[in-house]
């Protein structure tokens, strides 16, 4: 006998390319009812403050960095400050959100490429952002689409393990699954996209063990039956990051 899982993935086992762009599109639709609110979750003012902040949500949450960059930024309000910064007082103001030290480096050179580069701007294209230091296609791509409004997608952990499971792509390498990604949807759609998907991946869709039968995609769900199936302990499982479900 059939377990839920095994019944969910052979549901969508033979769907056509249409098919799954089609059901994409409708799981976006959802999403963007069940998170109307849903925007990056770093704090910022300027797109040198995203760039920041960005590189230093690497293997720690957006709270933690929310909770060491108004100090960071009040010390080292632009790129130009930043360049010439001390390094051991840099590691001090962001030491909570976990390898400073390396983090601080980063982000010290990377103030200095854009001082040197781009005097003090942040760049506006994927090409030139990708150059600088600490920079990858994830970051380029969070603040393209949040600070000069480039719709791009942002394959964090969250966005690669739920797309996965939507069956959007079977890819684990970045690049490729943004390329499938991107390709079920309208451009224009992209960062929200990206959000809407991190908000669910952070609240209902855990890795571990997601909250299955409160989903509001279970039956547009390839994944349907991995996680707790009744609905009254799927519900107590969610999880508000930052802000709870609108």
């Amino acid at each position: 006998m059939l377990t839920v899982a095994e019944k969910s993935a052979r549901k969508f086992a033979k769907e056509t390319p249409l098919g799954k762009k089609r059901r994409a599109r409708k799981m976006n639709r959802i999403l963007a009812e069940v998170y109307p609110n849903a925007q990056v979750e770093l704090d910022f003012a300027t797109p040198f403050q995203l760039l920041i902040a960005t590189v230093l949500s690497a293997q720690t949450t957006d709270i933690r960095v929310n909770s060491v960059t108004p100090g960071l930024f009040a010390a080292f309000p632009d790129a130009h400050a930043l360049a010439v910064a001390n390094l051991g007082e840099v590691e001090e103001l962001i030491h909570s959100t976990g390898f400073y030290r390396a983090k601080a480096r980063n982000i010290v050179k990377l103030a200095g490429d854009l001082v040197e580069k781009y005097d003090g701007e942040v760049p506006r294209t994927m090409e030139e952002l990708v150059e600088l230091a600490g920079v990858g296609r994830k970051t380029a791509n969070v603040v393209l689409g949040n600070a000069f409004d480039t719709p791009g997608i942002t394959v964090d952990t969250h966005m690669g393990r739920l797309a996965r499971r939507f069956g959007w792509t079977t890819e684990t390498d970045p690049v490729k699954a943004e390329e499938d990604i991107a390709g079920l949807f309208e451009t224009k759609d992209l960062t929200l996209l990206s959000h809407r998907v991190i908000f669910h991946g952070r609240r209902i869709c855990h890795s571990r063990r997601p909250a299955c039968g409160a989903c509001p995609l279970m039956t547009l769900c390839p994944s349907f039956g991995i996680g707790e199936l009744d609905p009254e302990k799927a519900r107590e499982m969610f999880r508000y990051e930052m802000a709870p479900l609108a």
